[in-house]
């Protein structure tokens, strides 16, 4: 592991926490992700809605958003002030098992810190839950890369540089942006218009407390939908390693990255578990986003400061 002072994360609780306690940022533009309906979807689920109980954990003291029946996917574009503008863009896939997003624990709040650093922020709200009678990540996967093509279909527009454009992914969501970082041809989908004529590629990924890289039972080897090549993006990877998710999913698919000669850099901590996003606790995990910030400063997408 990196050594991390204990007041880095005191400077990153002052200052995330007001991104945290305060409310998001409005979005600059909501757009459906599909012309009409999205592929393979014939009818609509029970009503979109948060579906969080008063019996439902807290993180760091505070409730979350958990929306469930997601069946009108949208992006939601979060841009910073022009004068700040790095023109980086990140879409940002929030975690929840396939089942249901955690909207604003690994979302919104996300797309706060990244508009603090000069980043364009996509919010994906992709389908949830899984569709019967098909893989875990079918549906997720076309809106993924449904959106990336779309942002990049957009940069001139939007004030983005289209080779700079990014995905991070948390838990499941995590999961999801590895996929959209490994199958980005063909479309999982029938083409439709000219954003699906651009490619999805995500030109750099973010991975935290990644869920679903390896497969337990086969010797942790990385999951055989992600197929590792030297077109896989360079990758940042971060999770504790007490995370009940296994941290050998990051340690395996860190060491396929390495295999294939793609760049990476991996943080494990010792303790924080799962599910923490960016809000600030004692423990060290939550320094992750100084720590990714550095290491997308080096790699030229966040300008000389």
């Amino acid at each position: 592991m990196m050594t991390i002072q204990r007041g880095c994360v005191a400077v990153l609780g002052i200052l995330l926490g007001s991104l945290v306690q305060g409310s998001a940022t409005e979005p600059t533009l909501v757009l459906p992700l599909w012309p009409g309906a999205a592929p393979g979807d014939k009818e609509p689920l029970a009503q979109e809605q948060d579906q969080t109980k008063s019996t439902d954990n807290l993180v760091a003291g505070k409730r979350l958003i958990r929306l469930g029946n997601v069946s009108k996917p949208t992006i939601s574009v979060y841009q910073p002030p022009v004068d700040k503008r790095t023109g980086a863009a990140v879409v940002v896939c929030p975690g929840g098992g396939y089942q249901i997003l955690a909207m604003d624990l690994e979302g919104t709040e996300i797309c706060d810190w990244l508009n603090s650093a000069g980043v364009t922020a996509v919010l994906l709200k992709y389908r949830v839950p899984k569709r019967d009678g098909l893989e875990k990540h079918t549906a997720a996967l076309q809106d993924a890369q449904r959106a990336i093509g779309l942002v990049r279909h957009q940069s001139a527009e939007w004030g983005i540089d289209a080779k700079k454009i990014g995905v991070l992914g948390f838990s499941a969501g995590g999961h999801l942006a590895a996929l959209a970082s490994n199958q980005c041809e063909p479309r999982s989908y029938p083409l439709i218009d000219g954003a699906d004529a651009t490619s999805c590629r995500p030109d750099f990924t973010v991975l935290i407390y990644p869920a679903y890289l390896t497969v337990k039972e086969q010797g942790d080897r990385v999951a055989p939908e992600l197929n590792l090549t030297t077109n896989t993006p360079p990758t940042f990877i971060a999770m504790a390693e007490d995370d009940p998710i296994r941290v050998e999913t990051a340690l395996f698919y860190a060491a396929g990255l390495k295999n294939v000669n793609v760049p990476f850099e991996l943080h494990i901590y010792p303790t924080g578990g799962h599910g923490y996003g960016l809000r600030p606790t004692k423990d060290l995990v939550t320094a992750w986003p100084l720590r990714a910030s550095d290491w997308m400063r080096s790699r030229g997408l966040l300008g000389a400061n």
